[in-house]
């Protein structure tokens, strides 16, 4: 019997520094990487984070030189095992310049360490405000790719922006939860699930912004599946439009008609009732 009761405190005390000690949620969720990754023609800008730099990728699209201002910035958030570098080329507008940043987060690329959830919203608020400093008078919109959703939110509902795209967007309490919960009878998931920082709750944020967004849901997605992106999208305050993708996969690259209708809903926040382009 007093062995017995060793190994329960043992195993009791085991469990609670798990949970409390060791960054547990942190290594379940985020995948990061450091080595380097090519980014075309993109160009490195660093800001200044806490105590360290947050690594940005900048590159340019349509019709606006180097050196003119664009019509829009766009400011990306990726998913957790995603690199800015690899996402920081995109085509939005036809008839309009873009300048789009792609974040890193800490412990990813050259942003300093380490990887934490606790670092991503803070993260997200600086890369902002260092934009808004730039864009002046220029229209600023977000999107968020999987776990970069959880990002976008937090922003929305903080800062003012024009518009959100949100592509595959995770509930992440819920999702660790109602995925996770069964195979350690709740005993890790819940904790865990609770131990998601304030910032990355999608549903509290989505209930607290107000900017018009743009949700894609992949249908066949396994790796957020489709009824923890609707909880989001449930919750959301602001006004919304949906677009479903039937075969798409995990943030899949938008093609054909899901393209068309993405930047059909990008270009009419860019206008005015009167026709005329938003900060020009």
């Amino acid at each position: 019997m007093h062995y017995l009761r060793f190994i329960v405190l043992a195993a009791v005390v085991s469990y609670i520094s798990l949970l409390t000690i060791f960054p547990v949620l942190d290594s379940f969720v985020l995948f990061p990487t450091t080595a380097p990754v090519s980014a075309g023609k993109a160009a490195c800008r660093t800001i200044s984070f806490e105590k360290g730099n947050l690594e940005i990728w900048v590159s340019r699209s349509g019709q606006a030189g180097a050196s003119s201002r664009p019509d829009l910035y766009l400011l990306c958030f990726y998913g957790n095992a995603s690199r800015a570098e690899d996402g920081v080329q995109i085509e939005l507008f036809s008839n309009k310049s873009l300048e789009v940043w792609g974040v890193n987060y800490p412990g990813y690329g050259g942003s300093t360490g380490p990887a934490r959830l606790t670092k991503i919203g803070p993260a997200a608020l600086a890369a902002f405000d260092a934009l808004a400093g730039i864009a002046g008078d220029r229209p600023i919109m977000l999107a968020g790719y999987s776990l970069g959703t959880t990002a976008a939110l937090y922003v929305a509902a903080h800062r003012p922006v024009v518009g959100v795209i949100l592509q595959d967007a995770p509930a992440l309490r819920q999702m660790i939860i109602g995925e996770h919960g069964w195979w350690n009878l709740w005993l890790l998931a819940g904790p865990l699930a609770l131990k998601v920082p304030a910032a990355l709750d999608s549903v509290a944020n989505a209930k607290t912004a107000q900017v018009p967004a743009l949700f894609l849901v992949d249908e066949l997605d396994t790796a957020v599946p489709p009824k923890y992106q609707k909880l989001v999208i449930q919750a959301y305050a602001g006004k919304k439009q949906v677009i479903s993708v039937p075969d798409g996969r995990h943030v899949a690259p938008l093609a054909g008609s899901a393209l068309s209708r993405e930047q059909k809903w990008a270009e009419t926040l860019l206008v005015v009732p009167t026709g005329r382009v938003r900060s020009k």
